[in-house]
């Protein structure tokens, strides 16, 4: 037996491409909140914390269990969150996701798009609670924030299966 097939459960057919690809994409989501937007009312939702769901979501041995912790570092460092928050929260959603996945026999897309709402949701509140005052006046905001990662998670999913489909062919 060659050490190529006695490697692990989905690693033999993994390229070295794809190995770096899901990782790099959540990084370069959370990048996005670099860009200069101009709003009124700060909507722009979690884009690296999205990537990280839909790469959960769409493949599981796409990254290691331990993946939302560097990740989640990197997106404190370039968000200004309080540092260890991202890091914090990604790893709970990475583990609430895994709990869901033993409990449920199944799912589709529409289960993955509730399961992804609540966790984007779940990481914006502490976040607001970890970061925020409690008499700082950004609820509306925040509930922009969750409702456009709502409608942003199918635009999210069909960029992980074009990289992940975009990697299996080299």
């Amino acid at each position: 037996m060659s050490p190529v097939e006695y490697v692990g459960l989905g690693e033999a057919e993994r390229k070295p491409r794809a190995r770096w690809l899901a990782p790099l994409s959540v990084m370069l989501g959370s990048l996005v909140t670099l860009l200069p937007v101009v709003a009124v009312v700060p909507f722009l939702p979690p884009f690296g914390l999205l990537m990280l769901l839909g790469w959960r979501m769409l493949r599981p041995d796409a990254m290691r269990v331990w993946a939302p912790v560097p990740l989640g570092f990197f997106d404190d460092l370039v968000s200004g969150q309080p540092l260890g928050s991202a890091m914090l929260l990604w790893t709970l959603c990475g583990l609430m996701v895994d709990v869901l996945d033993t409990r449920l026999v199944w799912r589709d897309f529409w289960q993955d798009w509730l399961i992804v709402s609540g966790a984007v949701g779940f990481c914006l509140i502490a976040g607001r609670l970890l970061a925020a005052p409690f008499s700082a006046h950004v609820d509306t905001a925040m509930l922009f924030q969750i409702l456009a990662s709502a409608l942003l998670y199918p635009l999210v999913a069909r960029i992980c299966s074009g990289l992940d489909r975009d990697a299996r062919k080299v």
